[in-house]
């Protein structure tokens, strides 16, 4: 082995390794065995200098137990040198130069570790920051939208979703309503074509559309600017039309000032009405305003029409030859069990266990969903048998990635074929086929910037982040496609590709199982002691199906399309 790689190795211990000597430094121990030995021993050597310091701190190097952990490079035992050799660090085979090298780059781990702690947060949608209590999250974002009905964002703009906090901007549709509630506190509800600008908390400029306004004391001093006027709310609720031509407002009840403009000063009070722009004339468009009784009660119509169209769906794909067990909750709600729609009857029925609640589903109040949010809340099943490929599909609401691990799926003791469906606390999607569980496996991960060991030798397949804090409440339809005959694992979130991996040999798996597994938890019952990891998703599962098939990209955009719930 050169130089060069084992320089390479030391900088990836360091963590200042570049991403593209990363690849190199893969690549390398992939082809040879050596590279691989000189790995792990230079993760030995660090480990016992560490050991030696009696440090406490956490360098980039550490060695921690992460059950279900996750990388590109896993490195094993090598099984035909005696287990002494890499445990007894007297028969190390260390060139004196490694050792003063590793030391110097072990101080060097320390200087990396103390500069992230201090890095710079990246802006996102969340970002965190500094108190005096530690790192909170913030969310950037003035109003949240509530409700709609079949909204029609006009192209090349922001579109949003129900639950979405609304970032400062334009927000502009063509067609449908939106209930927006300011964080000030006012709420409007807005029939498209519409075009606003969202300046604040306590600020929207109208260019185009139709709105009501509710604001309750809490907002008092909420402004609405329109054609070079201000409205300013002092308690009340009005109407608001503005158009090409002509612009008026109307005062249901209370009481608003405008400012500047033709009108500077003026008050009105309930029942009064005021032309902003354009020659008054008679019109009773503005009364027929959608209230905020109307949304709701037309969006109750469209929501049992919607779970009427996806009941008769799943009637139909509860037939499907392919599915291993189908769990439909929203349909559901017998008291301690979610029963197995697919033809392989009930002894694959889900078990409810400890604290699992009941709670709305996807459908809002016509439909059911199961709740994890408590520690010991698990849903059990036994699926026995032999598979030769998988597609996982859920519907799950997210309201918090409270643990390391949030389990959506999980086989109990994690055997050789059997799979792990989780999130992680970043709102990365992670599955994962066991492939052999005797292996001692150590590696880096290259998105903790660590060597964690691992328990067998699997390969987790993780995507790009899809959740974060700003989605919390809302439901996405997650997929999950394990497809040993093509060699690769694909997983969606809402019907759309979100990543592609291969299949590598040595982590090929032909014979796929289940076994007794759990939805929302990981209790691993069979374990020896009473421990176990706290893996319940904070959040709602509302209906999951198994398959025995490595479902096409359009069939699991079908599954989407027909059981998506209103606002998508």
């Amino acid at each position: 082995m050169d130089d060069r790689t084992r320089q390479l190795i030391y900088q990836l211990i360091d963590g200042a390794i570049s991403p593209e000597d990363f690849d190199r430094l893969q690549d390398a121990m992939e082809a040879d065995e050596e590279v691989r030995q000189e790995y792990l021993l230079a993760v030995h050597l660090n480990e016992s200098l560490q050991e030696i310091a009696e440090t406490e701190w956490d360098s980039a190097a550490n060695v921690e137990e992460f059950p279900g952990g996750h990388s590109s490079i896993s490195i094993t035992k090598n099984e035909n040198k005696p287990a002494h050799l890499l445990s007894s660090p007297a028969n190390w085979q260390v060139p004196q130069w490694s050792l003063a090298a590793m030391i110097l780059f072990l101080v060097g781990g320390i200087a990396y570790w103390f500069g992230q702690q201090n890095a710079e947060p990246s802006l996102l949608s969340v970002m965190d920051q500094e108190t005096e209590q530690g790192v909170e999250p913030l969310i950037s974002g003035h109003a949240s939208l509530r409700r709609s009905l079949a909204l029609r964002w006009t192209a090349g703009t922001p579109s949003y979703r129900e639950g979405d906090v609304l970032q400062a901007g334009k927000l502009q549709f063509e067609a449908g309503v939106a209930e927006i509630d300011l964080f000030c506190g006012a709420t409007l509800i807005v029939e498209g074509p519409a075009h606003l600008v969202l300046e604040s908390d306590w600020s929207v400029q109208v260019i185009e559309g139709r709105l009501r306004a509710s604001v309750p004391p809490a907002a008092r001093g909420f402004v609405i600017k329109a054609v070079g006027s201000e409205i300013v709310d002092l308690g009340t609720e009005f109407a608001l039309e503005v158009g090409e031509e002509d612009a008026r407002l109307e005062v249901v009840d209370g009481e608003v000032e405008l400012r500047g403009g033709d009108h500077d000063g003026q008050l009105l009070t309930t029942g009064q009405r005021q032309w902003l722009k354009g020659t008054p004339k008679a019109s009773e468009r503005i009364r027929s305003l959608s209230t905020l009784a109307d949304v709701q009660s037309r969006r109750a119509s469209a929501q049992q029409a919607r779970l009427a169209e996806w009941k008769a769906y799943y009637q139909i794909l509860r037939n499907d030859e392919r599915l291993i067990a189908y769990y439909p909750i929203a349909d559901s709600r017998i008291e301690r069990v979610v029963p197995n729609a697919a033809a392989t009857g009930g002894d694959f029925d889900g078990h409810l266990v400890g604290s699992v609640n009941r709670t709305e589903g996807r459908f809002e109040l016509e439909s059911t969903g199961l709740s994890f949010e408590r520690p010991g809340a698990r849903v059990r099943t036994r699926i026995d048998g032999e598979f030769q490929a998988f597609t996982f599909s859920c519907w799950v609401k997210i309201d918090g990635l409270d643990h390391r691990y949030n389990a959506l799926f999980m086989g109990d003791g994690y055997e050789n074929g059997e799979p792990h469906w989780q999130i992680r606390d970043d709102g990365r999607l992670m599955f994962s086929i066991m492939v052999d569980d005797t292996k001692d496996v150590r590696y880096f991960n290259a998105i903790d910037q660590k060597v964690v060991k691992d328990a067998g030798l699997h390969r987790v397949y993780l995507t790009e982040q899809m959740w974060d804090l700003s989605k919390s409440g809302q439901w996405f339809h997650l997929a999950a496609v394990y497809d040993p005959a093509n060699r690769r694992v694909l997983q969606y979130v809402n019907g759309e590709k979100i990543s592609q991996e291969p299949i590598r040999d040595d982590f090929y798996v032909s014979t796929l199982r289940i076994g007794p597994a759990e939805i929302g938890n990981w209790g691993q019952p069979f374990r020896k002691s009473p421990w176990f990891a706290v893996r319940n998703l904070n959040g709602t599962i509302d209906e999951l199906a198994i398959f025995n098939a490595a479902l096409l990209p359009q069939e699991i955009h079908s599954l989407f399309e027909k059981g998506k719930p209103l606002g998508y």
